[in-house]
């Protein structure tokens, strides 16, 4: 007889639309058992992402088992693998996981420790979850791609054009960068984006809608240093490739649609970059462990007041209902900051 003890978690069978009721279900599943590097953690609180609703998004596939989604988790370590040397039964963790294995939408989740950071001692595990990706993401993108110096002395007559820095990865990355001593011009659209950039550590904000280089020549920057696109890379292609700096760097987090000339970056000796924040976990590259200790890094400058969580939204508990409302409400467009579904 199997006793294997089961949980509560959110999947799917089919991928549909999100106003189907089968979409995301309330399901039952084994709860998994650690080893090696893994913890168990007790899952606390999740934030959606635009990657749970793509992975979600219709396609003809059906799933044997209940496929579970959800990047982003804050909890508490449940039990430890025999191989971790970082974290303990009890410690509360949070984290963004691996795109090659079950999800944080689970009352358990099994995550490699070397992905995991100690979860800030002044936020709330709904606070936290709202970090992970998003931090993840903003810190690779600035230090490990775009190659920004840790040394704020190094940065300061330089420029970081962050386009669409209202959304979750660019509230963080507009925080990060303004730490670093960089001038940050954030692009928005409303009222309240524009508003919610500023207060973020943009130091002046331009309107994505609107071609990109005369609002920047009217501000006294006709180049940035650094570019990193969060939002569309087919569309600002031309804009980016013409408002570089020469040996300057431009980097994405969004595919391409389209082929785009990467030629046209040639006389500046300017350079392309991709930033993938699962790149590390899907390989398990040997530098790995990196996200453990940038998430640190995250809790201890949110813990000292530097940066600050970017949840502008809570939901409870984590259902089926209310995550099927959460993936509504971020493929509407136009979301500020981070939603967190909390509590079972």
């Amino acid at each position: 007889m199997n006793n294997q003890a089961m949980m509560k978690a959110v999947g799917l069978h089919r991928y549909l639309p999100i106003e189907q009721p089968d979409s995301l279900m309330d399901v039952m599943i084994p709860k998994p058992i650690p080893a090696g590097r893994d913890l168990l953690v007790k899952v606390l609180a999740v934030s959606v992402n635009p990657i749970d609703t793509k992975l979600r998004s219709p396609k003809d596939l059906v799933e044997k088992e209940p496929r579970i989604l959800g990047f982003d988790a804050a909890g508490i370590v449940e039990h430890a693998g025999p191989d971790c040397t970082f974290f303990k039964p009890g410690d509360e963790v949070y984290y963004s996981g691996s795109i090659a294995r079950s999800g944080s939408n689970s009352e358990y989740q099994l995550v490699d420790e070397r992905i995991v950071g100690i979860k800030p001692r002044t936020l709330d595990f709904a606070e936290a979850a709202a970090l992970p990706l998003t931090g993840i993401t903003a810190w690779e993108a600035l230090y490990d791609r775009l190659g920004i110096s840790g040394q704020q002395e190094v940065n300061r007559n330089k420029t970081i054009l962050i386009i669409g820095a209202a959304g979750g990865v660019g509230s963080i990355a507009t925080q990060l960068a303004n730490h670093a001593e960089l001038t940050v011009i954030g692009t928005a659209s409303r009222p309240e984006s524009t508003a919610w950039a500023k207060r973020h550590g943009a130091a002046h904000v331009i309107d994505h809608h609107e071609p990109l280089a005369p609002q920047l020549n009217a501000l006294g920057y006709p180049h940035v240093n650094y570019i990193l696109c969060l939002n569309d890379t087919d569309r600002y292609w031309a804009d980016m490739a013409e408002i570089i700096a020469p040996q300057g760097v431009i980097c994405s987090i969004v595919e391409t649609k389209e082929l785009v000339r990467i030629s046209m970056l040639k006389n500046k000796s300017a350079a392309f970059v991709w930033e993938f924040m699962f790149t590390r976990s899907m390989y398990e590259t040997p530098d790995m462990v990196q996200q453990h200790h940038l998430l640190n890094r995250i809790s201890g400058l949110i813990d000292d007041g530097t940066i600050h969580t970017t949840l502008t939204e809570r939901l409870s508990p984590i259902h089926a209902g209310n995550l099927r409302l959460a993936h509504a409400k971020l493929e509407e467009g136009g979301m500020i900051g981070k939603l967190v579904i909390e509590g079972w």
